[in-house]
């Protein structure tokens, strides 16, 4: 006879129906996790080919249905949609009758608390924001990887217990995230995860252009190193040529990039800038190496040769009498916008 103890299903909460309005990455995979814990995926609502296959992956049986019909047979509704289309989206399912008093209504963006609810909530449903600090691909990996990820939840203090509840099903970490500090929130994840993932395609697309035959594995094991490192000690684990203050090798880099890649440059200097302010704060570059250092960034390095190239341009003028802001600022140009049912994979995060 087995010893294993069963849980009593009577000791479980309520098992609710649940709805996925937008089959982006985010929907789905939180909707299989929900049903791992007990509940039971009802409808999900899809446009784009994309978001039906996905549903049809990660939810066979489960229905395809509009929006209203999504709200009409689900206990809780998970409104997966991108930030920029969610507070339409909420506005129009009020307006239009869709909303029950008593539903669940939750969404998962990272940049809204439970405010952009607010309609919903005058039409009696019960509002909660949920935020997957997650990284997302749209498959079953998804489900795997929301053990231990930390969401960041908002809601009324009423339903603070039933939001850290359903995250805690779905194998999370709830974290709370005040209304008013949802956009910082949000930046500080997109600053870490979505940028993270330009310098890592960056750095590999310049080994390659080196002569690198597998940049991802040299990559690997630097990258897993320096994240772990930063994760433990913060600026502590500044190393490399600009927290040494080595301002003819930053000098070279520049002068690299130029040549092989000039869109990578403006990056790269803002990022160096950062890295040195930081670099000095912590004592880990001295000031009498920063000068020529901020020296080079100011100037983009005029004079560069190439490899082994002359060093460092003109002497900068001094922390003093230099722009830090206004020097070659980062600009990103515009971002291709994912459809209402296709969010990406917001590192954003979702």
């Amino acid at each position: 006879m087995s010893t294993v103890h069963q849980p009593d299903p009577r000791d479980r909460p309520a098992r609710l129906t649940v709805g996925v309005v937008g089959a982006g990455r985010v929907g789905p995979a939180l909707a299989v996790s929900l049903q791992l814990a007990g509940h039971r995926p009802v409808a999900v609502s899809g446009v784009s080919d994309a978001s039906r296959r996905r549903a049809a992956e990660l939810l066979p049986d489960v229905p395809l249905v509009p929006p209203a019909e999504v709200l009409r047979r689900a206990d809780l509704v998970l409104l997966t949609v991108p930030d920029d289309a969610l507070p339409a989206l909420v506005s129009g399912l009020a307006e239009t009758g869709a909303v029950r008093p008593g539903q669940l209504l939750v969404h998962t963006s990272g940049r809204y608390g439970a405010r952009v609810l607010d309609p919903a909530l005058r039409a009696g449903a019960l509002p909660i924001a949920l935020h997957p600090a997650m990284t997302f691909t749209g498959t079953r990996v998804d489900v795997q990887r929301l053990a231990g990820c930390s969401f960041g939840v908002t809601a009324p203090e009423e339903l603070r217990m039933a939001a850290e509840a359903l995250v805690i099903e779905m194998g999370g970490e709830p974290e709370w995230i005040t209304e008013g500090n949802r956009p910082l929130y949000h930046a500080a994840l997109a600053l870490g995860a979505n940028h993270l993932v330009t310098l890592v395609a960056q750095s590999m697309e310049l080994l390659r252009e080196a002569g690198v035959g597998a940049p991802d594995r040299m990559l690997g094991p630097l990258l897993g190193a320096a994240l772990d490192n930063a994760l433990r000690s913060g600026d502590a684990a500044l190393t490399g040529p600009v927290a040494r203050g080595d301002a003819g090798t930053v000098a070279a880099h520049i002068g690299e990039l130029r040549r092989h890649s000039p869109a990578m440059v403006a990056g790269y200097l803002a990022m160096a800038r950062a890295t040195a302010d930081r670099a000095l704060a912590q004592g880990l570059l001295k000031p009498e190496l920063a000068e020529d250092l901020l020296g080079v960034l100011a100037e983009g390095t005029p004079g560069v040769a190439g490899p082994g190239g002359a060093g460092p341009g003109p002497k900068d003028p001094g922390p003093r009498d230099r722009d830090p802001e206004g020097l070659d600022p980062e600009d990103p140009g515009p971002k291709d916008h994912p459809g209402p049912e296709d969010p990406g994979a917001e590192g954003d995060p979702r």
